[in-house]
């Protein structure tokens, strides 16, 4: 799969956390770093996502935030 979005990252599915309408896929990207996903559970399914499957985090947004 080809996609124009640059910032994507290999990861590991470490952990799913099912809801009502979405749920929280937590991916481990090494060195103790761990990105949170949410997307709807039809896409969980449709997409046959697992804990312990390998997957590419893609981040694509106009808006980036930092805190402190």
């Amino acid at each position: 799969m080809k996609l124009s979005a640059r910032n994507q990252i290999s990861g590991t599915i470490v952990a799913i956390t099912p809801g009502a309408v979405n749920g929280s896929i937590k991916v481990d990207i090494g060195s103790g770093n761990i990105v949170t996903a949410n997307i709807t559970e039809e896409s969980i399914h449709e997409l046959g996502l697992a804990k312990g499957d390998t997957v590419t985090v893609i981040v694509k947004a106009s808006d980036v935030m930092i805190g402190k």
